[in-house]
């Protein structure tokens, strides 16, 4: 697992950066503390990763349950959700006792292909706004109706008329510019020229860049806004960070809500799992298959723990799988990389 080192700990650091908003953003839109993005993001890399038998597949919270866990938490609580997403660690478990890894195979790859592409035609719509710096939305609010009300068409819309009227927020445009350069430049050009354009990742110099300009420009009229920085939940003492952790309310367990919202979770989280394991198996460069009734194991067990102590439910995620991909990672030890370093900055 360590002979690929030095591409897994620079594809672990992208992933990381692709991540840390992810696990924020994906719990903000499904109406959860953002703490407990993290603790799914953290749970999803480091065990998830340990048991999974994916080499490239990066699993946390999914914007694809994001209707089904606001909805649950607004009729249930937060506690009592948090007993479902452990009934569907059970069940996926369960499920993968029972050999059941073997029903994404059943999808034609049409399915996946749209699959894709329909997250590839999801993420460009919703980074336009973003790129112009119009979008105050949380990064990776997924929903077509978003938390300010607006929808996607009318976000492109705002966009494309503050773009027109010159309105356009000019330093997160000039840092996405800059971004989209050195990645096309890097993956096109450098990566060809020498064996360090290859071991430093072209994401992974744009996001320091990005960071670089943002210290450089704060007090510029180049400055990026702080509604468009990630915030991390920073708690003031030892006290506060215990208090940011919720546990589930085991005496609803008798609750029929509770466990159809459990048989839900597992089943869509498993199918969701299934997809894209298949999918990364088709973009994986070294064509590893991945024994998908593990996965189902692994990804029971993630859920239960994270449900144990206030956690999202998880699976495994294309955005996340797809970076570690294009970054170089080889083995499964850039997601729990990836993992570690998200426990580091909580």
């Amino acid at each position: 697992m360590f002979k690929y080192l030095s591409k897994d700990i620079p594809a672990s650091v992208v992933v990381f950066f692709v991540a840390l908003p992810l696990c924020l953003g994906i719990a903000l839109a499904s109406g959860a503390p953002p703490f407990a993005g993290m603790i799914a993001g953290i749970i999803g890399g480091i065990v998830v990763g340990s048991l999974s038998g994916s080499q490239i597949g990066v699993s946390g919270p999914a914007a694809g349950l994001a209707a089904i866990v606001m909805t649950a938490i607004t009729t249930m609580g937060y506690e009592n959700f948090l007993v479902a997403v452990v009934i569907g660690g059970v069940i996926q478990i369960l499920f993968g006792i029972g050999k059941l890894g073997i029903i994404g195979y059943f999808f034609p790859s049409s399915v996946i292909k749209g699959m894709l592409t329909g997250i590839g035609i999801i993420i460009i719509l919703k980074q336009i706004p973003h790129f112009f710096g119009m979008d105050e939305d949380p990064e990776g609010d997924f929903a077509f109706l978003q938390l300010d009300g607006e929808n996607t068409l009318t976000e492109l819309l705002k966009a494309f008329n503050a773009l027109i009227s010159g309105n356009i927020s000019i330093g997160a445009t000039v840092v996405a510019i800059i971004a989209m350069a050195i990645l096309l430049l890097w993956s096109n050009i450098l990566s060809k020229k020498g064996k360090l354009f290859t071991l430093i990742q072209g994401p992974l110099v744009a996001v320091v860049i990005g960071i670089v300009f943002y210290l450089f420009t704060k007090d510029s009229s180049l400055a990026i806004t702080q509604d468009h920085l990630v915030k991390v939940p920073v708690p003031k003492d030892f006290d506060s960070f215990l208090g940011q952790f919720s546990f589930p309310n085991f005496s609803s367990i008798g609750k029929t809500e509770v466990w159809i919202t459990g048989f839900t979770i597992a089943l869509v989280a498993s199918l969701e799992t299934l997809l894209c394991v298949e999918a990364t198996d088709k973009l994986d460069p070294e064509k590893n298959v991945t024994p998908t009734n593990r996965e189902l194991f692994a990804q029971g067990t993630g859920n239960i723990l994270s449900g144990l102590i206030g956690g999202l439910p998880i699976t495994q995620v294309i955005v996340r799988s797809s970076a570690n991909i294009q970054s170089g990672g080889k083995t499964k030890l850039s997601a729990i990389i990836h993992g570690f370093f998200l426990l580091i900055a909580v």
